[in-house]
């Protein structure tokens, strides 16, 4: 037991079994970081990173008009200092804001018209005013209109590629539909769909399905090369009656002796007929150097030729790709003396059928009719010439500019096909359709696994940062229409690159984000830890997410990867239940919006004090044992059996399995929670309750000291920003009712005061009319 001395002189003793390891972190980072990062407002202009407000100027900018003769280009932007200070936007009814400028720079060109070339005629530069962006106050929280209002982050889908099926609800036999959907982070939606005759077909956008063919043929495949890369091939010879196929260990694992195969020296029987080719009978033939094996007729017979079987005398084709071989086929061959059948191998039981009779039923034969077909399916009135279909097609998953997976969208397709592709490739590749393509078979056939989409692998956090992100850009796209008509409308020598920009329809965007959107709330300020919780809640709802009455039970339960990340006390009561979640207490959020949560390291038997953030993706396949494990001085497991979680199952395992170890019992549950003594002998619905009342208490006008409490109480109240802490130690010169004055005893260069003054709130009115004094 531990004791330590508070401020105020009581002597506070610790009951802890378990000592900490790590300290829990600033409770209001999520907001804060999310922020900063959106405005960089500290960074050099050109140490920008592509994200937040720069990243959305570097992707609409440069504006060019229709005929290429001037383009309006993005250079930097900085803020200037807000007109009021946050006290004085709460007295006034003023949002607490800073002027944006922005230099963009106006390029004319003169085009020749005989050559085409281009030279630059008039390059002007100006520092153009694009309205007001409210900043955050240190507390994370907006002054809009006088009002304290909170930003609550979104938990929603993550861009990326899921597989799923219908659990047997579309058809009235229960049969399993399999379907697979490539979501972006702005662009079209790509699905690939299985329906009841087992044909895969392709819907873009939610329109009407195509057949899969269409698409692959489109991405430049033709028959030929669409069959071998979803299918493998057989070579099959003859000698007289008898016919040989040529091994293939990865195919010949499925299949079954048609004949006795002999050794070609001993004529010892390798394997007998009926058998089934086993690592070790594979092993067998290469050893003894058995390159071909007998097979019967029926094998060879109603199979499907992988290439064109050409007379090479004539030139003649004798089986087309794709065709099936018949005896009548067959005789032919062997009568024109063909040495080699390729045949592809389609067992319907490890490998169906499902994209040659797609291909059956699919009547475009060539490349850029397929494009032309996928053109009139999405723009059914226009006219469909071969150059703006393919356009048209190139524009829609391979331009940077109408499609973006988002770094997030990429990391989750590498993680899923196993690729290396760098996370700046934001759009689509042809290798990830098809491979995506493959993977939906492959599941069709019995291999890979469908997708959890409530997995927290699978869902990440948009935090106030990327929503404002996200409305600024659809601003900025407005804009970016008005300044292109004005650009050919005008003689454009004569313009100023202000005579352009309109900077109206962006500021207008963030207004109404901030005063009218969901996901933008009055804050909940009845006592510091409502503030606290609200600025950690994670809300399913609003634009882009669930709406209520469409949630089912599964997005609201509980799930096995919200251990540590996502509180699972913590949710309201009603029709909101599941759908509005607390981050638990270590929870943090990464750069592609993942929660993480702290786990200490574990290295043969011996936990260690060194501490690593996993999200559900990175601590799939780790024995984790819990925070409360027996555990020595030395760091040892004092049991023979230590109690872990490994996939979201529990299991019992030997000390040297265990890899990583909880940080801290409280980890599992969030801030409201934590504050409840022996929350481990609550009801979990009476648990519930008491974490959302706590929410609900009116503070005391003189506050008291808790008879007993968790240690988390302290950190509460420092980051809710109800408490005043001193920036630098010093001496306190004076103290009245308003403001404290500490006289600094180091001052570094930077400091120019050598007091700090601290400005205390006297009887203001909160916003749940609760009284705030200091």
């Amino acid at each position: 037991m531990s004791s330590s001395h508070v401020p105020t002189g009581i002597l506070r003793k610790d009951f802890s079994k378990i000592h900490k390891i790590v300290e829990l972190p600033n409770l209001i980072e999520i907001q804060k970081l999310s922020y900063d990062k959106y405005l960089q407002a500290d960074v050099a202009p050109e140490s920008r990173a592509d994200t937040g407000l720069q990243g959305v100027f570097k992707s609409v900018f440069p504006i060019r008009d229709f005929n290429q003769t001037a383009s309006l280009e993005f250079v930097s932007y900085r803020f200037e200092r807000p007109a009021y200070e946050v006290n004085e936007c709460r007295e006034r009814g003023m949002t607490f804001s800073a002027p944006l400028k922005v230099t963009v720079r106006l390029v004319v060109w003169d085009v020749s018209d005989d050559a085409g070339g281009r030279s630059i005629r008039d390059v002007k530069e100006q520092e153009v005013y694009f309205g007001e962006i409210p900043l955050m106050t240190d507390t994370g929280t907006f002054i809009i209109n006088g009002t304290e209002r909170v930003v609550v982050s979104q938990l929603h889908r993550s861009p990326g590629v899921f597989f799923e099926h219908d659990k047997g609800k579309t058809h009235s036999s229960g049969k399993l539909l399999y379907s697979a959907r490539i979501i972006p982070n702005r662009g079209s939606w790509l699905d690939f769909e299985f329906d009841p005759k087992d044909i895969v077909y392709v819907r873009i956008d939610r329109r009407r399905k195509l057949p899969v063919t269409v698409l692959i043929r489109a991405l430049g495949l033709n028959t030929e090369q669409m069959l071998n890369y979803f299918y493998k091939t057989e070579t099959f010879t003859y000698e007289g009656k008898n016919l040989f196929k040529t091994v293939e260990p990865e195919i010949l694992t499925m299949q079954r002796a048609a004949k006795d195969i002999k050794h070609p020296k001993t004529g010892e029987v390798l394997v007998k007929k009926g058998r089934k080719f086993n690592q070790s009978a594979i092993e067998k033939l290469q050893k003894a150097k058995v390159n071909e094996i007998p097979v019967e007729l029926e094998e060879v017979v109603g199979r499907p030729a992988a290439h064109d079987i050409v007379d090479k005398a004539t030139g003649e084709v004798v089986l087309e790709c794709n065709q099936i071989l018949t005896e009548e086929k067959l005789e032919e061959i062997k009568k024109r003396k063909i040495a080699e059948i390729p045949l592809l191998f389609i067992d319907n039981f490890n490998v169906g059928p499902y994209i040659r009779n797609t291909l059956l039923i699919d009547k475009v034969p060539t490349t850029e009719e397929a494009i032309t077909e996928i053109y009139r399916r999405l723009r059914p009135g226009d006219p469909a010439t071969i150059e703006t279909a393919t356009a048209f097609f190139e524009n829609l998953f391979f331009n940077p500019e109408r499609y973006d997976l988002s770094k997030v969208g990429r990391l989750k397709i590498n993680h899923k096909f196993g690729y290396d592709v760098p996370l700046e490739i934001t759009t689509l590749r042809k290798e990830d359709i098809l491979d995506t393509i493959k993977y939906l078979v492959n599941l069709k056939d019995g291999f890979g696994q469908v997708d959890d989409i409530d997995h927290l692998g699978n869902r990440r956090v948009r935090a106030v940062g990327e929503l404002l992100e996200n409305q600024y850009r659809i601003g900025l796209v407005r804009m970016e229409r008005a300044i292109k008509e004005r650009m050919s409308l005008q003689e454009i020598e004569t313009l100023m690159p202000h005579d352009l920009i309109n900077p109206k329809p962006v500021s207008a965007v963030v207004k109404e984000f901030f005063g009218s959107s969901q996901l933008s709330q009055f804050m909940d300020q009845t006592n510091p830890l409502s503030e606290v919780t609200h600025k950690r809640r994670l809300s399913a709802l609003g634009p882009g997410g669930l709406t209520r009455e469409r949630a089912g039970f599964e997005v609201r339960d509980v799930h096995a990867t919200h251990y540590g990340r996502i509180c699972p006390i913590e949710t309201p009561e009603g029709p909101n239940i599941g759908l509005i979640a607390s981050l638990s207490s270590y929870a943090r959020v990464n750069e592609f919006g993942f929660i993480e949560t702290p786990y200490r390291k574990v290295a043969e038997g011996k936990v260690t004090d060194e501490v690593i953030y996993c999200s559900a993706l990175d601590e799939e396949g780790f024995y984790i044992a819990q925070a409360n494990a027996a555990v020595d001085e030395k760091g040892h497991f004092k049991n023979d059996l230590v109690s872990c979680r490994k996939n979201g199952e529990f299991v019992m395992v030997q000390p040297k399995e265990v890899e990583l170890m909880d940080v801290s019992p409280n980890q599992l549950v969030s801030i409201a929670a934590s504050l409840i003594p022996f929350l481990e002998h609550d009801d979990a619905n009476r648990a519930l309750m008491g974490s959302n009342m706590q929410r609900q208490a009116v503070p005391l006008l003189r506050s008291e000291t808790p008879l007993v409490g968790t240690g988390v109480e302290k950190k509460v109240a420092e980051d809710s920003g109800v408490t005043i802490r001193a920036r630098r130690s010093g001496v306190i010169q004076s103290v009245d009712a308003d403001r404290i004055v500490v006289k600094a005893e180091k001052t570094s260069r930077k400091e120019s005061s050598e007091v700090d003054i601290y400005n205390l709130v006297k009887y203001r009115r909160s916003n749940q009319n609760t009284c705030y004094n200091q």
